[in-house]
């Protein structure tokens, strides 16, 4: 795609701008990191555009302080202030729909369809313009949401909004249905020397 322009053109009756301004489903996926870290640039360049942001964490533990969170929760409270940019809605384990603070793995399940429940509301109400479902592959991979529920509801949204899921060994229904999809693969990596993961790096 040489200056961004598609190397084909479809025959599906829509005008360049129709083609250009559809709403995307977005899919990291692969063995290397990077694939939070790409979501979250895109939730900037959203941002910019005046996307309200709704992120939802499905992994990471509701304790752990991530830069990328830090950001766009301080961008979040620019726009509050100063009316730039868009609002930010942050969502983790640990607040309203975690499984971190609960016991067995029926507690997780559980926990883990309400947070789903929660995005199928969102959509509805169309309350953000970019989503960013992290690590949300693992909940599908485990079985905790029903996949063709996912992919369904992620084609029948209403409105104007892009949604960008994370995580490794997307299934492959997910990955049919999305429009894009990245994966991350490894070259090399710190930890191949025995080096841990840094601050403003890996977190």
């Amino acid at each position: 795609m040489p200056q961004g322009k598609p190397s084909n053109v479809p025959a599906d009756g829509l005008t360049t701008r129709q083609r250009r301004n559809r709403p995307l489903l977005v899919v990291h996926t692969g063995q290397m990191k990077g694939k939070s870290t790409a979501a979250f640039g895109m939730a900037l360049r959203a941002w910019t555009a005046g996307m309200p942001i709704g992120v939802f964490q499905f992994v990471k533990s509701a304790k752990w302080r991530v830069g990328e969170e830090n950001a766009l929760r301080a961008l979040g409270e620019v726009h509050e202030r100063t009316g730039q940019g868009a609002p930010v809605t942050w969502h983790k384990m640990g607040e309203g729909w975690s499984w971190i603070q609960r016991g067995d793995q029926a507690d997780h399940a559980a926990d883990a369809l309400e947070g789903w429940r929660q995005i199928q509301r969102d959509l509805a109400a169309q309350r953000y313009g970019f989503y960013v479902l992290d690590e949300f592959t693992y909940p599908m991979k485990w079985g905790w949401v029903d996949v063709d529920e996912v992919v369904g509801t992620l084609a029948d949204r209403p409105g104007f909004q892009h949604v960008v899921i994370t995580g490794r060994d997307a299934d492959p229904r997910l990955v049919e249905a999305a429009d894009l999809v990245a994966e991350l693969t490894k070259v090399k990596h710190p930890m191949d020397a025995g080096q841990k993961g840094q601050k403003g790096i890996e977190w």
